[in-house]
């Protein structure tokens, strides 16, 4: 079975000898597939700075193997999702079993509600944070604990710590914050990991981790078997739209959120399977993007400054800034300039938040504010 594996991953091209890549060029596509990638991919050509995408993904490595490797999408993929852990679990210095992948980190998160909520009570988040995925645990029956940042618009982990009690099910904290782009200092991480009752789930989103020099949690899933890693290929790896993420934790947890999962290790593609394996051969890609990406935030910081915009360090691929002091229409101006954007995060203050897109793109962005 193992060498039919391997045979099988060699032929579609992760053998030995690297990333070989299978010739499917001779099948033509209809032209209307151009004309809807091309209004996808164009949308009315917008500059897209919202969603905290990778301007310049996927890694090259990765178009190779999706663009080569369609023929093989009539086909389960359990081999692949078997490759992808070994690989992850590699790079991470972590055991297999202590992998749950997921289509992107949004379904970790779901699963994580889903076994949360077994039980009533509530849970714990900062405010603001990342929280799109938190309705079904309303609908599921817990209870919304909200504690506000620090002055410093910091997570404040004392105070999370605080708010927990023993009907509290889950603990989140997205670390850098989003939308905040703050950071808190990994020892007072470990700190706080270690203050959470055993009785309380922690999840910990490293969605923007890779943007920093932090070392992850992980190491600490087999000490602390409450804690769930949630990570995810859709930031620095640009595979938003492959929808990839993955759960680490202690290997008795990632049992409890597989028997939350209809179909374990699948729900991912095999495209988007064989994006992520060869995404994690491109150093030079994440090295590329981080030098990028650190030019066009600290340009855009600087001329938002200039404009009035106080704004927070980054840690990540976005900029979180004020509007107070700003005099013009800044959603008016973004329209009318093609650009998108989100919202207001906090009315005291008029805090937004922008994705740091391409250095062209932000200077088009600036020029839009002027």
């Amino acid at each position: 079975m193992k060498n039919s594996r391997r045979l099988w991953l060699k032929q579609i091209g992760f053998g030995i000898a690297g990333i070989g890549l299978a010739n499917v060029n001779s099948y033509a596509s209809p032209s209307v597939s151009k004309e809807i990638i091309d209004a996808f991919e164009n949308h009315n050509n917008l500059i897209h700075l919202r969603s905290n995408e990778n301007p310049y993904g996927p890694s090259p490595l990765a178009r190779k193997i999706l663009a080569n490797n369609s023929n093989i999408s009539n086909r389960y993929n359990w081999d692949l999702g078997t490759q992808l852990i070994s690989d992850i679990a590699l790079k991470n210095n972590i055991k297999n079993d202590t992998i749950l992948l997921g289509a992107g980190s949004t379904e970790i998160l779901d699963l994580v509600a889903k076994f949360a909520s077994l039980e009533k009570g509530n849970y714990v988040i900062a405010n603001p944070s990342y929280n799109y995925w938190t309705e079904p645990l309303a609908n599921l029956g817990l209870q919304e604990k909200k504690v506000p940042l620090t002055v410093d618009m910091k997570t404040d982990l004392n105070a999370m710590i605080a708010a927990v009690n023993k009907d509290t099910r889950l603990v989140y904290v997205c670390n850098p914050n989003n939308p905040t782009s703050t950071i808190c200092e990994r020892n007072e991480l470990v700190d706080f990991v270690g203050q959470i009752p055993s009785t309380s789930i922690i999840l910990i989103d490293e969605a923007y981790l890779d943007f920093t020099n932090q070392q992850s949690l992980c190491p600490l899933v087999d000490k602390y078997p409450n804690l769930i890693i949630a990570k995810t290929f859709s930031k620095m790896y640009g595979l938003a739209g492959a929808r990839i993420g993955y759960a680490i934790a202690n290997n008795k947890m990632i049992a409890n959120l597989i028997a939350m999962q209809s179909n374990t290790n699948n729900s991912v593609s095999a495209l988007s399977k064989l994006a992520a394996i060869a995404s994690l051969k491109d150093d030079q890609f994440v090295s590329d993007c981080l030098s990028l990406n650190k030019t066009a935030r600290d340009y855009t910081i600087f001329e938002l400054t200039k404009l009035n915009c106080k704004c927070m360090a980054s840690n990540t691929n976005f900029i979180y800034f004020s509007l107070e002091n700003y005099p013009q229409d800044y959603f008016k101006n973004l329209e009318e300039n093609n650009i998108e954007g989100t919202r207001i995060y906090e009315q005291n203050g008029k805090w937004t938040r922008i994705t740091v897109g391409t250095l062209d793109e932000m200077k088009k962005f600036i020029k839009a504010l002027q």
